[in-house]
């Protein structure tokens, strides 16, 4: 599969909102509050006025997103103030299996690098039964807990990057 990441732009802004409530509807029987939920998760594409949004490209179709928040960004207090941060990794249904949320998630991890940020974080639910494993794979771990949203337990995961030299 030959899939292109290229940064956002605003004709993106309605299929990235499209992506996320799709990517999040799987859950929506976990959340207390499911319309608020999918309300929030479906303004995605205003993480670009306070960071930068990833985007993946296959077959010329927009099929993930992520938004990345260097370390001098304005974070949630859940965060420290000098991590960079990963927010609302989301695919397409249609292209989960593909590698997206992989490649997704090494690109902000190249661009904390770049930032030379010593640690980057995530926060993600045991209900991510895909995307856990695999932030667990990428060398990610629990840190302490974040604010339930909506009923849903969260939890800080974070990775150092002071000694690695390649992803």
């Amino acid at each position: 599969m030959i899939l292109h990441l290229r940064q956002f732009s605003a004709v993106d802004h309605s299929v990235v909102n499209t992506i996320a409530v799709a990517a999040f509807s799987e859950y929506r029987d976990h959340y207390t509050d499911w319309p608020t939920v999918a309300l929030r998760i479906g303004e995605m594409a205003a993480l670009a006025d306070s960071g930068e949004i990833i985007v993946a490209e296959h077959a010329g179709q927009v099929v993930g997103a992520v938004a990345y928040l260097g370390p001098s960004s304005p974070k949630a207090d859940f965060f420290e103030p000098g991590w960079a941060v990963m927010r609302l990794l989301v695919v397409s249904p249609a292209a989960r299996g593909l590698g997206v949320g992989k490649a997704l998630a090494q690109a902000c991890l190249m661009r904390a690098r770049e930032d030379a940020a010593t640690v980057f974080a995530l926060h993600t639910s045991t209900m991510m039964q895909v995307a856990l494993p695999m932030y667990e794979r990428m060398g990610f771990t629990y840190l302490r807990l974040a604010p339930s949203i909506h009923g849903v337990a969260y939890g800080v995961y974070i990775k150092p990057l002071n000694q690695e030299r390649t992803i």
